[in-house]
C-alpha cells in the first residue's frame, strides 16, 4: 500500500520533471502529507506531449449533486493482480490510460494487533517516479469533467516487511524506454510491463516513524534502507 505521498519543491523533482520532458512542470502541486482524496498532480501524455494534470488521488468516484466525490470503494491503490481481472476498476486504465506520479518520498501504515505504526521513506538524493493510472469523468448533468487516479501495488517488498507487510508500491526505473511505452496511450502491450508488477523499491531510502502523519513528530532516529534490487 502506499497511503501518503511527499512532494517537496527541491532539485531531485525538479530535475526528474525535466528529464521526463514535463511542458508544464510550474504547475506541480507539491505538499509534505498527501493523503488519499487529496488533489495531486500525474504525468500523462496528450497529443505527443508530457502534461502534469490534477487528478483526485482515489480512482472510482461518484456524481453528487456539487460534482463528484470518492466512491465508497477504496481505490486510491490499484493492486497488480487486480490490473488483468476484466470489469475490475484498473483492467481499462492499465491498457489505456497509464500516468505516473512524481514525488520525494512516501507513507506507510503498518498495524500489528492495537497498535498503529507509521513511517515515512525519502528517496535519498533522487526523486521516485511511481506507475499510476487514471480516468476521466463528466458530470451528466452539469456536463463538468474531472480527473481521478490511483498508484498500482506490486506484492510486498522484503525490505520493506519490517514497515509494510502486505503490498508495496509501483516504482518505475527511470529508463526511457520503460516510461516512454508506459505513457504511450496507444501502447496496449502490456505484457512488456510484466517485469513491473514485481516489487522494487529502486532507490535508497531514509525512513522515519512518527506518531501520526498529520502531526508529523519524529520516533527514534532516522533509518537508512538500501534496497538489494537494484538488479531490476
Amino acid at each position: 500500500m502506499c497511503g501518503r505521498l511527499n512532494i517537496i519543491d527541491d532539485m531531485f523533482v525538479q530535475a526528474l520533471m525535466q528529464d521526463l520532458r514535463v511542458k508544464n512542470a510550474e504547475e506541480m502541486l507539491f505538499g509534505r502529507f498527501k493523503m488519499p482524496t487529496n488533489d495531486i498532480s500525474i504525468v500523462r501524455e496528450i497529443d505527443g506531449e508530457r502534461r502534469l494534470q490534477t487528478a483526485t488521488w482515489w480512482l472510482l468516484l461518484e456524481t453528487c449533486y456539487e460534482g463528484f466525490k470518492p466512491c465508497h470503494y477504496t481505490s486510491f491503490n490499484t493492486r497488480f493482480d487486480k490490473l488483468n481481472t476484466p470489469n475490475s476498476a484498473g483492467f481499462k486504465p492499465f491498457r489505456e490510460s497509464r500516468c505516473v506520479v512524481v514525488a520525494s518520498g512516501f507513507g506507510e501504515t503498518e498495524k500489528r494487533g492495537k497498535e498503529v505504526y507509521y513511517h515515512d521513506f525519502i528517496a535519498e538524493n533522487s526523486a521516485i517516479v511511481f506507475g499510476g493510472l487514471f480516468r476521466e469523468w463528466q458530470h451528466p448533468k452539469t456536463g463538468e469533467t474531472t480527473t481521478s487516479c490511483s498508484i498500482i501495488t506490486n506484492p510486498p517488498h522484503p525490505d520493506l516487511l519490517p514497515y509494510h507487510s502486505k503490498a508495496s508500491p509501483m516504482i518505475l526505473p527511470q529508463n526511457d524506454e520503460v516510461i516512454d511505452a508506459w505513457l504511450n496511450p496507444a501502447n496496449q502491450q502490456i505484457e512488456m510491463f510484466d517485469d513491473l508488477l514485481k516489487p522494487a523499491l529502486r532507490h535508497d531510502f531514509m525512513v522515519q516513524q512518527i506518531n501520526k502523519p498529520s502531526q508529523y513528530q519524529p520516533i527514534g532516529q532516522t533509518a537508512r534502507l538500501i534496497p538489494n534490487d537494484y538488479y531490476v
